[in-house]
This record gives structure tokens, C-alpha cells and sequence, in this order.
């Protein structure tokens, strides 16, 4: 089976390209670096190897002298099909052609764009100023909740009934009636959130209690109904910029990189070449109207 990677792509344009060549020509090229094996003159550079291995291990295979050895017999099968393929000058083939035309504008844009965040690395000012739009945007608090979800509003209307005549039975009475699995055994408990992550029925409501108390009417939401207690209150935690800085600089980067692409787009001309028209309704419907009218007769003569 053929190693799929867009490593193994970009080698079989390599490959192909190899394969065209003499014994020369071949021997040039082991000369630009290791050769981790031949196939019929033609080498396979021991860095194809290692990259193929890099991006492989990144999947989680192991580097070892059996991984080494599969991706050479993977490499070897597919330079001497390259080679076969190119004595039969399927390369010519319009399709292929175009194919192997694509694979190497694909690995060309990559190289560009891995070049260009090599050369342009995200700096410790772009951090602080991304950092502090999420400071700016971290507001409201977060909320230490208990609930209880049944099925019918009068079940619901029936616990708050009960929690009137005793607050602290709200354990009991969750881990009796509750029909939320994650909170059910721990008594209702939903640890800290942040009311905006849940269902607007259930975030509002919770908004609008006070420390301790509870809902005196059912909340509706999707799920059923809810009755909820209100345990305490805090203000949004702010991480700090050492704790979000490695997806903070994908992020960054990633922008920087978009940015980066949209102006070379917008710089660039293109011209989109339009379909051939569709020929109009009425000419598709007067051709047929004509081939069906009668024909014309010719006067009688006198």
C-alpha cells in the first residue's frame, strides 16, 4: 500500500521527473546528498526518507529502522511505477499533465507560505496587543450553580414547593429527581460557568438571582424544566498572557498569514472567462416551432 501524504506527492513529481533521467544525470544527483537506495540507477535521497519519517511520526509512528524500511519499499514501488510510467510517456498525457501541474503549484504555495512564517515570526508586540483585546473583551462574571431538571412543570413546581419549606433537602432532592446525568449524582452541581455557554432560558435566569436563593418559578428551556440555586459569584477569570501565549501565537499567526494572502489576491489580477451563454428561451423554442410548421404551398397556375 502507497504511503498517502502530501509528502509522498510532492516525491512523485520528484520521482517522475528521475525517472526520465540517465545514468548520468542520476549519478548527479546522489551527488547532492545520502542516497538511502537505487532503483534501477535512479536514487532515492536518504531526506525524502527523513521527511516522509517527520511527517509520519508526527501520526505517531515510531522512527526505527522498520519504519525506514517501509518507506523505502513504499518509495521504490513508486519510482519504478514513475519509471514505467515515463517510459510509456503517460506524463504527456493531457490529465496527467494538468495533475502533476497542480501537485507542484501545491507544494510551491506551501513552501511559500512555510517561508513566510519562518521570515516573519510573531513578535512580542503583536502578542501584548492581541492580549490585551482579550482583556478588553473579557467581561461579566461567571456563576457556581445547582440544578434540577424534570420533565413536567408541575414536577417542577412541586421541588420548589419542597425547597420553600427546606432549602438545604436541594441535594436530596437532585440526586432523587434530576434527570440531568452530568449533575444529577453530585446534587445538581455545575461547577463554574459562564452563563453565555448555556441555553439563553437557563443563562438569563441564573443571571438574575441573588446568592443563595433560588428559582421560585420553573425555568423552561429545551431540555425540560429547571429549577436552580444560585451558590456564588465571580468575575470572568483573565488567564495570563504566559498561559494563553502558544494558542495566542497560532492565532497571531494565522492572521498575520491571512492578511498576507489577501493582499497578494487583491493585488493580483484575475479574470474569471465566462461559460459559453446558454443559448436564449426563445431561440431553443423557435427552432423546434419552425421545423414543425407546415410548409408553404405554391399558388395553383392558371
Amino acid at each position: 500500500m502507497l504511503i498517502k501524504s502530501r509528502v509522498v506527492l510532492g516525491s512523485a513529481v520528484a520521482l517522475l521527473a528521475l525517472s526520465a533521467c540517465t545514468p548520468k544525470d542520476a549519478a548527479k544527483e546522489a551527488d547532492k546528498g545520502p542516497v538511502a537506495a537505487t532503483v534501477n540507477g535512479a536514487p532515492i535521497s536518504q531526506k525524502q526518507v527523513d521527511m516522509i519519517l517527520k511527517q509520519q511520526a508526527a501520526q505517531g509512528m515510531p522512527d526505527n529502522a522498520e519504519s525506514r524500511k517501509m518507506i523505502i519499499d513504499n518509495l521504490s514501488l513508486q519510482l519504478i511505477v514513475a519509471q514505467e510510467a515515463a517510459k510509456k510517456g503517460l506524463e504527456k498525457l493531457p490529465d496527467v499533465a494538468e495533475q502533476l501541474e497542480m501537485t507542484k503549484q501545491s507544494i510551491l504555495a506551501d513552501a511559500y507560505v512555510q517561508d513566510y512564517m519562518k521570515t516573519n515570526p510573531v513578535t512580542d508586540a503583536m502578542l501584548t496587543a492581541e492580549y490585551d483585546k482579550i482583556k478588553a473583551q473579557a467581561t461579566g462574571n461567571q456563576y457556581k450553580a445547582r440544578h434540577i431538571l424534570v420533565e413536567k412543570e408541575d414536577e417542577a413546581k412541586d421541588i420548589i414547593a419542597k425547597l420553600k419549606k427546606d432549602v438545604k433537602s436541594f441535594d436530596a432532592l437532585a440526586k432523587a429527581k434530576s434527570k440531568d446525568p452530568g449533575s444529577k449524582d453530585k446534587g445538581g452541581d455545575l461547577g463554574w460557568f459562564d452563563p453565555r455557554g448555556m441555553v439563553p432560558e437557563f443563562g438569563a435566569a441564573v443571571a438574575k438571582l441573588e446568592k443563595d436563593k433560588f428559582t421560585e418559578e420553573p425555568v423552561k428551556s429545551q431540555f425540560g424544566y429547571h429549577v436552580i440555586m444560585l451558590e456564588d459569584t465571580r468575575p470572568n477569570p483573565i488567564p495570563t498572557l504566559e498561559q494563553v501565549k502558544p494558542r495566542l501565537t497560532q492565532q497571531v499567526q494565522q492572521q498575520n498569514l491571512k492578511k498576507m494572502l489577501d493582499d497578494m489576491k487583491a493585488k493580483a489580477k484575475i479574470e474569471i472567462v465566462a461559460a459559453p451563454a446558454a443559448a436564449s428561451a426563445s431561440a431553443m423554442t423557435a427552432a423546434p416551432a419552425a421545423a414543425s410548421a407546415p410548409a408553404a404551398t405554391e399558388a395553383p397556375k392558371k
